[in-house]
């Protein structure tokens, strides 16, 4: 289901909105929100919930390991896109969830008409790290969804 109205969307979405995502601010197009729901150093996996305004998304990037690592998306409100370099968006809605393999360049974030939130699961692994790459373009971006109900 689509949410424009923050407030209405904010009844959904199951673990918070969290802190405006300063400190990835740059490596993203429009407003975020980050709400860590483990602890670094107290378990193995970091887990966040990620919340994305309105057209909001993150650039490409890929999650680099030697071994394991990846990511993994839990979709849980409102609706997303993401997209790996080459292939064709998937639509996000509640409940799908998304494996992301290591050395994978992809994007992820909220449809133009709603707002979204997705758990980000950081899969450990040896010698992982995350490489930043240049954002979606606008028109790239304006292209998906054309015809969607």
């Amino acid at each position: 289901m689509k949410y424009m109205d923050k407030d209405e969307f904010a009844k959904v979405n199951t673990y918070g909105l969290g802190q405006p995502n300063t400190v990835y601010a740059k490596f993203f197009i429009g407003e975020s929100f980050l709400n860590p729901l483990t602890v670094p150093g107290e378990t193995a996996v970091f887990l966040a919930n990620v919340t994305f305004a309105p057209a909001c998304r993150n650039n490409w990037h890929i999650h680099h390991a030697k071994s394991g690592g990846g990511q993994i998306l839990i979709c849980t409100a409102g609706e997303g896109w993401y997209m790996e370099e080459g292939k064709e968006a998937v639509s996000l809605t509640p409940g799908k969830v998304i494996t992301i393999p290591p050395e994978v360049k992809h994007w992820h974030g909220a449809k133009k008409d709603s707002w979204f939130a997705h758990i980000a699961v950081e899969v450990p692994g040896e010698g992982t790290g995350n490489e930043w790459c240049e954002p979606v373009s606008d028109e790239e971006y304006n292209r998906l969804g054309q015809g969607e109900k």
